[in-house]
C-alpha cells in the first residue's frame, strides 16, 4: 500500500478527472453495498439474541454486553485507522476490514459461551470500525463540499442494511430451524463483496486528496485550528458519545423489551427493529440539510426529536403499529440525522489534511459510548424497570448532548460552499 496524502492537489485533480461518472457511480455503489452488509451483520444479532441467550444461558446483563460491547472494537479501530487512512491505501484498508468483520460473523455461530462469543463480536466490531473510518475518509476527501450528501447516501445504505438484516436474518433462521444459519450466509456475502471491491472500485476514487473529487483544494483553512484536537472536536465528540449511548442503548435490548415487556412475537419484534433501518435511510435528506444549515443547530434539534420519540416508545406506546412508527422516528433522528451530521461535523472541525483523523475521532467517541450502552441499559432495567431505563438513558441523556452543542463554533469550521455563501 502506498501513501497518497503527500501528492499535490493538482495531481489529485488530474487523476480524478480521468474518472467517468459511471466509474464513480459503480465504485461508490459497491462501497455502499459493503457498508449495507456491515449494517446487516450488526442488526442480525439483535432479534436473534433472545434465542441465543436462551440456548447458551446468558443473563440479561450478559445479553446487553453482547448486544453492544462489539462496538468497543469499532471505537478502538477509529483513531489508528483514521491516521492510516491519511497515509495508506483506503481501498486496501476497506477490503481488509470487510474480510475481518466477515470472519467475525462466521465465528459467532461456533461460540460455546460468553467468553468466546465476546471475542468474535469484538473482532466483527474491529472490522466494521476500520471500514467505517476509511469509508468516511473517502467521502470527506473525494466529495469534500458535498460530503454530508455523500455521507447521507452511505447512511441510506446503512439504513437499508438495518431494515433488511433483522427481516432476512429471522426468515433464514426460521427456514433452517437454527439461529446459526444466517451468520454463515452473511459471512459468505462479505467475501463476495470484498472481491467486487477489488474489481470495481477505482483507487482514483478512494485515494483522492481532500477536495480532489470536486475542485482544487487550494483554499486557505487558517481559520480552522491546526490541531485536530480542539474545542469543536470536543463538542462534536460529546454529542457523538451521547448519540452512541442513546442509539445503541435502544438497539441492543429493544427486541428483548418488546418480547418480554410488551409480549410481541419474534416476527413483530424483528419488524419493529427493521423500521429503525427505514428511518435511518432518511440520512440522505439529513445530509442535504447538513450541507445547507447550521450543523450545530441541526444536531440540537435531532437530539431533542430523538428524546421525544424514545419517551413515547418506553412510556406510552404498547401496540405494534405505534412501536413501528416510533422506531422509524428513532432511526430518522438518532441515526439518519445524528450519525450523518456528527460524522461530517467532526471532519469539518479539522483541517482538510486531517480528514482521516476527523473520521477516526468520530468513530472513537461514538462507539466507545455505544460499547457500554447495552450493559448500562440492562443495569438500569434491573434497578428501574424498562420504563425507568428508557427515561434516563434514552430521553434525559440527550439534554447533555444539547448542552455540548454550545461548545461548537462554526466560525472555526470548514463550511460547505452553500453554507458559506
Amino acid at each position: 500500500m502506498s501513501s497518497t496524502a503527500q501528492q499535490p492537489p493538482d495531481q489529485s485533480t488530474a487523476r480524478s478527472d480521468q474518472l467517468t461518472k459511471v466509474s464513480i457511480a459503480v465504485g461508490f455503489a459497491v462501497l455502499c453495498a459493503t457498508y449495507m452488509l456491515n449494517a446487516m451483520d450488526r442488526q442480525l444479532f439483535y432479534p436473534l439474541l433472545p434465542d441465543i441467550s436462551k440456548e447458551l444461558g446468558f443473563t440479561l446483563a450478559e445479553s446487553g454486553w453482547l448486544a453492544t460491547g462489539f462496538t468497543l472494537g469499532l471505537a478502538l479501530a477509529g483513531l489508528p485507522t483514521g491516521y492510516l487512512a491519511d497515509r495508506l491505501s483506503r481501498k486496501s484498508i476497506i477490503m481488509v476490514s470487510v474480510l475481518v468483520y466477515s470472519l467475525g460473523t462466521l465465528a459467532i455461530p461456533l461460540s460455546v459461551g460468553i467468553a468466546d462469543m465476546s471475542v468474535y463480536r469484538l473482532l466483527s466490531g474491529v472490522g466494521e470500525g476500520v471500514q467505517a473510518t476509511a469509508l468516511y475518509a473517502v467521502v470527506g476527501a473525494f466529495f469534500f463540499h458535498r460530503r454530508s450528501v455523500a455521507a447521507g447516501v452511505i447512511g441510506v445504505a446503512f439504513g437499508a442494511g438495518v431494515f433488511l438484516g433483522p427481516l432476512v436474518g429471522t426468515d433464514i433462521a426460521t427456514g433452517f430451524g437454527t439461529w446459526r444459519a444466517p451468520f454463515f450466509l452473511f459471512a459468505s456475502a462479505g467475501l463476495v463483496l470484498c472481491l467486487l471491491t477489488a474489481l470495481f472500485v477505482s483507487r482514483k476514487l478512494t485515494e483522492a486528496v481532500t477536495g480532489g473529487g470536486t475542485e482544487s483544494a487550494a483554499v486557505s483553512y487558517d481559520h480552522v485550528p491546526a490541531s485536530p484536537y480542539n474545542r469543536n472536536t470536543l463538542g462534536v465528540g460529546i454529542v457523538s458519545a451521547v448519540s452512541g449511548l442513546v442509539v445503541y442503548g435502544y438497539l441492543g435490548l429493544y427486541p428483548t423489551f418488546l418480547r418480554e415487556s410488551l409480549g410481541f412475537t419474534p416476527e413483530d419484534a424483528a419488524l419493529a427493529v427493521s423500521f429503525f433501518g427505514f428511518g435511518a435511510m432518511m440520512a440522505l435528506p439529513a445530509g442535504w440539510l447538513g450541507d445547507r444549515m447550521n450543523q450545530p443547530r441541526l444536531l440540537a434539534f435531532s437530539l431533542a426529536a430523538t428524546a421525544v420519540s424514545t419517551y413515547f416508545m418506553y412510556q406510552v406506546a404498547t401496540t405494534p403499529s405505534a412501536q413501528y412508527v416510533l422506531s422509524f422516528l428513532v432511526g430518522t433522528f438518532g441515526s439518519g440525522f445524528l450519525f450523518t451530521n456528527c460524522a461530517t461535523a467532526m471532519q469539518r472541525a479539522v483541517r482538510p489534511q486531517h480528514v482521516g483523523r476527523g473520521a477516526g475521532l468520530f468513530i472513537l467517541f461514538y462507539y466507545v459510548a455505544a460499547a457500554f450502552s447495552g450493559l448500562l441499559f440492562a443495569r438500569l432495567v434491573g434497578l428501574l424497570g424498562w420504563d425507568g431505563a428508557g427515561l434516563w438513558q434514552l430521553t434525559i441523556l440527550p439534554i447533555v448532548g444539547i448542552a455540548a452543542v454550545a461548545l461548537m463554533q462554526t466560525s472555526k469550521m470548514v463550511l460547505p460552499r452553500q453554507a458559506a455563501q
